[in-house]
């Protein structure tokens, strides 16, 4: 199965080049991607996008434009993922200021059930190897010393919460939706988000999972959720005000 999977399946044909290029880059970003990972050809991304090659090609001339993809020629040619050191934080905090309340609220209503659901299904039926994935991912957001690999860090505790779940649709939905979160709930940069209350939250979903407390579970992955609409809402605020402002 493509890295791109998760972002594409089960959702309606996207359609146009546009945005095509949104899902490859925030694929790109939350590290479902690689560096240097050859993406599927053009032929095979039309299918799993629901497009025409030549929407798809498009696509891919924008995408080597602002040096996400480079394309290779030969036998062993292709288009191939240029990781950027970091997100770009500009696009982000313009797209969260270009929000309303009611659309960021919408947002992560829709999270909370997504999670809420995944981690007490997860707590039911995750294997032991994907309860200890959760703590290694926990780690690694913990000691994640760039804003880049804080944001996949944090993109991949949630997407393998949601494929510890076992339901492959609930994945799906988380994947699509840490496209559309994943960034933005670390905004804004300066001054930098607090990780280690973060963490914390994340260690006690997952020992919450570990000892199969499902309503536990569900109560703390929620209560993540919506402390992260808390925050983001006032930070939407702030942009809208100092919008208006200038």
């Amino acid at each position: 199965m493509s890295s791109l999977s998760p972002l594409v399946a089960g959702e309606a044909p996207i359609g146009r080049a546009d945005e095509i290029v949104q899902r490859i880059t925030e694929a790109i970003h939350l590290g479902l991607l690689d560096d240097a990972e050859r993406l599927p050809v053009e032929v095979d991304l039309a299918g799993q996008f629901g497009v025409a090659p030549m929407t798809v090609r498009e696509a891919l001339a924008t995408l080597r434009d602002q040096g996400l993809v480079e394309t290779r020629r030969g036998r062993s040619g292709g288009s191939f993922v240029c990781r950027p050191a970091g997100p770009p934080v500009e696009q982000l905090t313009a797209r969260l200021a270009a929000m309303s309340i009611s659309d960021v609220r919408d947002l992560f209503d829709e999270h909370t059930a997504i999670a809420g659901q995944a981690a007490r299904l997860a707590a039911e039926r995750a294997a032991p190897y994907a309860v200890r994935r959760l703590f290694a991912l926990t780690d690694q957001l913990g000691s994640a010393v760039t804003l880049g690999d804080r944001i996949r860090a944090d993109s991949r505790f949630h997407i393998q919460v949601a494929i510890a779940s076992q339901s492959a649709r609930l994945a799906r939905r988380e994947a699509n939706l840490q496209a559309e979160v994943a960034g933005l709930i670390w905004l804004p940069v300066e001054p930098v988000v607090q990780v280690d209350p973060y963490v914390e939250e994340l260690h006690a979903i997952s020992a919450a999972v570990a000892a199969e407390n499902a309503a536990e579970a569900r109560r703390l992955a929620e209560a993540h959720i919506m402390g992260q609409l808390a925050r983001l809402t006032q930070v939407n605020v702030n942009l809208t005000v100092g919008r208006g402002a200038s």
